[in-house]
């Protein structure tokens, strides 16, 4: 296993973790704009997908299978909604891309 994926994962943490603690500590009134709370709601989400993303360009030896299994995650994602068919259909998308290249 790769050891950068620690570190992924701590900066993650730190990233969640000081955007939630920062407003609790600093601000002591209620938050009333609606840009800042949306702001700092969709931060862990946003930190995420940036760490995610490039990982999963690279997972499979082919990148044509990678953006394959990664489209029909977002499909499917859009559709259903469910983690695990949304899972289930990316896989098989790479595996389906996979044996034909």
């Amino acid at each position: 296993m790769n050891h950068n994926v620690y570190l992924y994962i701590l900066t993650a943490a730190l990233a969640v973790y000081l955007i939630r603690l920062l407003p609790l500590t600093l601000i002591r009134k209620e938050i009333r704009n609606p840009f800042i709370k949306s702001f700092l709601y969709y931060v862990p989400y946003v930190t995420l997908a940036v760490m995610t993303f490039p990982a999963i360009l690279s997972a499979t030896g082919s990148t044509v299978s990678a953006w394959a299994g990664f489209l029909a995650g977002v499909v499917i994602a859009y559709i259903d909604g469910n983690l695990f068919r949304v899972s289930l259909g990316a896989c098989a998308a790479v595996f389906l891309v996979g044996l034909f290249l």
